[in-house]
């Protein structure tokens, strides 16, 4: 029975509201969640405007979305974690449960990764709906419990907060570190809080746009700013006090891939998060002669959604009011869902930092 609101991505440039099957409990470990909360995300803009990016292309309409929370209403007769009436955060990314990736421990790099709202990289592979509906299922292990105390807002900030703590763990992000985050967007915020609460004595975002930046530090998710139009390599440097030891490139911007390079101490990380529109021109020899590491970082594996939840909850164990990171500020509009459409033309634009919209009712 299609009762199933659903916002759909018919083809670039073309967005609609339709009634979709509803999904049903099939396997032991299912669990049926109504989806109440989902923010926007780029990769979602990627395909409303140019129908894909990189590998992934629009070959059929879709259910848009995939950074969601909402609360369980119905669950196979084999859960054990959950129960009806728990608000969860939903891992949108399901892998082949027979990978080597996923065998190995690295199942974010599974071919057959089935995720919400992106084409299957495998032409023979099913496609996952996008969580932009009233209701989604998942597998009961790609469901993280949100503490009563969280609402359901910051579970929907938990997969771009996933991507920021995947960043901090691939680059081995630390006490004492002294790191430098380009790019201002949702991810790199994020990534550049994740990088302070784990312990990191100095970060730095760098960004083009003083809104941006200001956010970062009335938001506490950074100790530093910099606006890379208005200054140099050596004024970034000496903004900062020191060189970094650590890059985390959220922006995917060929100028910031460079002066990430540039500006790390010899023997530092450089972790590469965001996207580019296409090859990139790289100072090999400069990063070989500083004898610097490479990594590349892509969504979230094994516990990432976990630590998210986790850094959410310590956050706000006392109340929004004795938060130490503003998490809620970063959320700058807010949607409901008969306004779906609206609210992507708004971060298609550019005038939103993360919008979240309402489940259907």
């Amino acid at each position: 029975m299609n009762t199933n609101e659903s916002l759909v991505l018919n083809k670039i440039d073309d967005i609609s509201f339709q009634y979709l099957e509803t999904p049903k409990i099939s396997n032991p470990n299912d669990v049926i969640v109504q989806v109440k909360k989902t923010g926007i995300c780029g990769s979602d803009i990627h395909f409303y405007a140019h129908g894909g990016f990189g590998y992934f292309r629009l070959k059929k309409p879709m259910v848009l979305g995939h950074e969601s929370s909402g609360v369980v209403v119905e669950v196979g007769n084999e859960v054990k974690t959950l129960k009806v009436g728990d608000k969860v955060a939903i891992e949108p990314g399901v892998p082949s449960r027979f990978s080597d990736a996923y065998k190995s421990g690295h199942y974010n790099l599974c071919p057959h990764m089935v995720f919400a709202a992106t084409p299957n990289l495998d032409p023979n592979g099913p496609s996952a709906p996008g969580t932009l509906c009233k209701y989604f299922k998942s597998p009961e292990d790609f469901l993280v419990k949100l503490p009563d105390h969280l609402s359901l807002e910051l579970g929907a900030l938990v997969e771009p907060l996933s991507v920021g703590v995947h960043a901090c763990k691939i680059g081995s992000v630390k006490f004492g570190d002294v790191v430098v985050v380009f790019g201002a967007g949702p991810v790199g915020l994020l990534a550049a809080s994740t990088a302070k609460q784990f312990g990191a004595s100095k970060v730095m975002v760098v960004d083009v746009v003083d809104t941006k930046l200001e956010m970062a530090i009335n938001l506490n998710m950074a100790t530093h700013r910099f606006n890379s139009k208005n200054g140099t390599i050596d004024d970034l440097i000496n903004e900062l006090g020191q060189r970094p030891n650590v890059v985390l490139e959220c922006s995917g911007a060929e100028i910031c891939i460079q002066t990430g390079v540039h500006v790390l101490v010899p023997g530092g990380r450089f972790v590469q998060v965001g996207n580019t529109a296409g090859p990139a021109s790289f100072p090999i020899t400069e990063f070989a002669t500083k004898e610097l590491t490479l990594f590349g970082s892509f969504r979230y594996g094994f516990d990432d959604y976990k630590t998210g939840v986790a850094l959410l909850a310590s956050n706000y164990k006392d109340g929004k009011d004795k938060a130490s990171v503003d998490y809620l500020g970063l959320i700058t509009h807010r949607f409901k869902f008969k306004d779906a459409i609206e609210a992507y033309d708004l971060v298609r634009a550019g005038k939103s930092v993360k919008c979240i919209i309402d489940g259907p009712e």
